[in-house]
């Protein structure tokens, strides 16, 4: 004797149905969904402080590359001022001597400023 002339057609549709729909998952099961989006969000996390600090490098990149186009061109403004000093100077003292005004004049103001930066390094005594 056959079984299946036993069952009806509404327990064969509950049986369709519920072989369609997923089990349950057990615990194993959801510490190991757990555990991958744990590393999913990880990766994301660290993706996106990456790209943080690389938008950052580069802007500091460009700001460094600007600061030093800016330092050359004050450079370059510095010696047309100073030779500009020399050459009115000239008329009065001639080439020679105004060339040595001006550059004693430049290397005592570069060694006041040296000093004065280097009593900044230096540490404070409390008195």
């Amino acid at each position: 004797m056959d079984d299946s002339s036993n069952v009806t057609p509404f327990r064969r549709a509950a049986d369709a149905i519920r072989d369609k729909v997923a089990p349950e998952p057990g615990l194993t099961d959801l510490v190991s969904r757990l555990t991958g989006d744990a590393k999913d969000v990880a990766r994301a996390e660290i993706a996106l402080q990456k790209a943080k600090v690389g938008e950052a490098v580069a802007r500091y990149r460009n700001a460094v590359i600007f600061f030093a186009v800016a330092g050359v061109l004050a450079l370059a403004g510095l010696i047309a001022l100073l030779v500009g000093m020399i050459e009115t100077l000239a008329t009065l003292t001639g080439p020679g001597l105004a060339t040595l005004i001006v550059v004693g004049g430049t290397f005592l103001a570069a060694a006041i400023l040296a000093v004065i930066g280097k009593n900044r390094l230096s540490p404070k005594v409390d008195a």
